[in-house]
């Protein structure tokens, strides 16, 4: 797994206890991809791959949405809202899910972290079975 730059200890801390292959990669911006990952069940799919988009000046600027490989789909065929944009991330095509921290979860500084962004994530698509 390519380390193409530098994340805080913590999250390198984090992302190990994960137990899913993980990896840095540059190309015209830092992406965190995560290998592997479980979806709830509803999906098409039982696993994909996240990307998260590393901001410059992070840790102290927001991380937001988050991209898929293969793009997920729902087994009932529902269309899931705000997935119809394409990032293209290291030579392939994600699915990108428009998803944004809102003033009642505002990013805070100091306190959140690539586990805090992946937590969201995961609550997003738990909560897509909700709506």
């Amino acid at each position: 797994m390519r380390r193409e730059f530098t994340l805080p200890p913590e999250d390198v801390e984090f992302l190990d206890a994960l137990g899913l292959p993980w990896e840095n990669v540059v190309d015209k911006a830092q992406w965190l991809v995560i290998h592997e990952l479980p979806l709830p069940t509803g999906y098409t799919q039982d696993k994909t791959a996240l990307a998260i988009r590393i901001e410059t000046g992070y840790p102290h600027a927001a991380l937001d949405m988050a991209y898929f490989r293969p793009a997920i789909v729902r087994q009932d065929g529902r269309a899931i809202a705000a997935t119809d944009a394409k990032q293209s991330i290291d030579g392939t095509e994600w699915q990108r899910w428009s998803r944004h921290r809102t003033t009642q979860n505002p990013w805070r500084p100091g306190v959140d972290n690539i586990e805090s962004h992946f937590l969201l994530i995961k609550d997003w698509l738990e909560r897509e079975f909700k709506r």
